[in-house]
Order: structure tokens, then sequence, then C-alpha cells
């Protein structure tokens, strides 16, 4: 009988262990959790970012304001016909 118990309380041993660090066990279990937290994370800014840039291509194709804007402050262009005036601060040099 004390041989049973020696060898069920081994058996009991060997399983935890492969429960708590074996592959897939709890710890395995922790860092997927993990994982999946910071791709969800990832996941949720990509979809913004490109929620953005759908809507700035909508802008671009449906109107030219838009497209007027853009030129204006990116490339500094300026209408036929208006005035270009360029203040310059004394502070700075």
């Amino acid at each position: 009988m004390r041989v049973f118990a020696v060898t069920l309380t081994l058996f009991l041993m060997l399983f935890q262990y492969s429960l708590w660090f074996g592959k897939n066990g709890v710890a395995d279990f922790h860092r997927i959790s993990d994982e999946i937290q910071t791709q969800h994370t990832v996941n949720v800014n990509l979809q913004k970012r490109n929620k953005e840039m759908y809507a700035e291509i909508d802008d671009l194709r449906q109107g030219l304001d838009a497209i007027e804007e853009r030129a204006r402050h990116e490339l500094g262009m300026v209408k036929e016909g208006e005035t270009f005036y360029r203040v310059i601060n004394e502070d700075h040099p």
C-alpha cells in the first residue's frame, strides 16, 4: 500500500509540474494572453489610423476644397489674384 501511495504522489507531482511549467501550461497561457492584449491594442490603433486615412481619401475624391487646402498648407501655393504677406518677427534672428 505504501508503494502505491508514493507512486500516486509522484504522478501527482509530475502532472502538477506539467500543468504549471510544461508546454501549454499556465505560464504559456499568461504569456499568450499578454501577447493577445498587446496585439489587440496595436490593431485598435491601426484601425483608427485607417479610418482617418479613408476619411481623407474621401475628402480628396469629393471636392476641390480639400485639394486646395492641402496645396496651400503643404506646398505654399497662392491663388491667382491673392497677395501673399510674410510677417517676420524681429525678436528672433
